[in-house]
Order: C-alpha cells, then structure tokens, then sequence
C-alpha cells in the first residue's frame, strides 16, 4: 500500500522562510487526513512542496506506489479553462503527463468520474459559466480522474453548499477504504474533520504542531494554543464527537480579568 512521509521538509517564497521542519510519521494509504491550521500557517505551501511545485529542504517520501505519477493536487484555483467545456477540462487533466493520445479508456474515465461526484449535467458547460460551488467539483473530477494513489486537495469544500461538503467528504473517505487511497484534505471546518478525518495534520507558523489519530491530536487545549478559541468536544446523543465553540480564547481570558476587577 502506498505511504507518504515527510522528514524536515522546509519551503520559501523568495528570502522569506513559509515552512520549516515538517516531519511526519509514515501515513498510510487507506484513510482520510485533514490538514489543519490557521489562515496564512503555510498549508496550500505544504501542499505545492509536496507536489514538487516548489523547491526546498528535506524529504517528501513516497513508497508503495504502483502507479508512475501516484500523485494528484487540487488547488484551491483549479486553472481551467473558462472556454473550455468541463468534459474537456476534465479529458484534459486524465491525459496530464501522457501526451495527447486520447483512448477509449479515457472517455470511460472521465463518464466515470462524471456519475461518481454525480455532476453529468455540467458535462457540456464551459467552466467560466459556473459557479464557484460547480467549479469546485469539476476540480475535483479533474483530481480523481487522474487515478492517484495520494490525492492533496486544497480546501475543496470551501465554496458548496453543506449537502454537497457532506456528500464530498463521505465520498473521498469511502474511496480510502475501498481503493487504498491516501487522501490529504485542508479545511477550516474542524466539524467535519472530528466527523470524516482519520488524522490530522496541523501547521502552525510554518511548523508541524501534531499529527496523528483525530481524536488524539484534535483537543481542548490544542483548539486554544493553535486557533486561539475556547471549545469543548462532547458527544452528541448517537455518540460522535461535536465542537462546541464557547468563544475566541483570548476574549474570555479578558472577560475573566474584568469579572475578577468588578468583584
């Protein structure tokens, strides 16, 4: 099965230091990890150095594969082409690094793909025609139609709707179970990543603060340190964990001192 590990993995934009030591544990194909952190933490750099986008220090280690290119990346911007209708972008992306020699196989693919995020009636639209929701998924399509071994996707809920964050995130954690894939998912939502990830991942300031077993990793105290809220994880009534945000961590902090002044 294939692995990903990352052992002192640096990146820089210029002069300017994004990453700096990031190491992992080996994490194994078969499950979902959500990478987490605040705005500006470094995790869409992450994501590009991992991809080979960027230069920098360290090693990104991948074992196991079975394929020549085992690795797919969306991006928070998927790069269609607004003229280009999301059948073609989505042919377009499979044929990534192979030529332009389209095959049966190929067209089986993406029709594939097209029932999988159940987006067939977008099949003739040009892309620049969509919403950012619709553009989104045809992103996604062009992901999986490449048939990685380890998918890197880049905050892809970030502009649907709840029903359709649901349906995606169930569908990419079935696809871990069921073909062996090691999916990689940056969000803000940490619902979804207590309710869908594996792992997790959290960047903070360029640096690797955890990573490991959801449950372990994602706490009280990490929720204040890393995101400078106040929350609790407690389990709802058919026993899955919930965040329930009290407020931002700081804030409290000083409400507590002005309580203890009027006292």
């Amino acid at each position: 099965m294939v692995s990903l590990t990352l052992n002192a993995v640096s990146a820089a934009y210029g002069g300017r230091q994004v990453l700096s030591g990031v190491t992992t544990p080996t994490l194994p194909g078969g499950q979902l990890v959500a990478l987490l952190g605040p705005n500006g933490a470094g995790k869409s750099t992450l994501f590009r150095r991992i991809f080979g986008l960027l230069r920098g220090g360290g090693e990104v280690r991948v074992e196991g594969a079975t394929v020549p290119r085992p690795l797919a990346y969306m991006p928070q911007d998927n790069g269609a082409r607004p003229v280009m209708t999301v059948y073609e972008s989505i042919l377009l992306a499979r044929m990534q690094g192979r030529g332009l020699r389209v095959t049966s196989k190929d067209h089986v693919e993406v029709e594939r793909i097209l029932d999988l995020l159940n987006i067939r009636a977008l099949r003739g639209r040009h892309v620049g025609d969509l919403s950012g929701g619709q553009r989104q998924m045809v992103g996604a399509a062009q992901a999986l139609v490449q048939n990685p071994e380890i998918l890197l996707m880049d905050e892809p809920t970030s502009a649907l709707d709840l029903s359709r964050q649901i349906d995606l995130l169930a569908l990419l954690h079935r696809l871990t179970r069921e073909q062996g894939l090691l999916i990689v998912v940056a969000m803000h939502d940490l619902g979804h990543a207590l309710r869908f990830a594996d792992a997790v991942m959290v960047i903070g300031d360029g640096s690797l603060v955890a990573c490991g077993a959801t449950g372990d990793v994602v706490t009280t105290d990490l929720l204040r340190e890393v995101f400078d809220v106040a929350a609790r994880i407690e389990p709802c009534s058919m026993g899955s964990p919930q965040l329930i945000v009290d407020g931002r961590a700081n804030c409290l902090r000083a409400n507590c001192q002005q309580i203890r002044r009027s006292a």
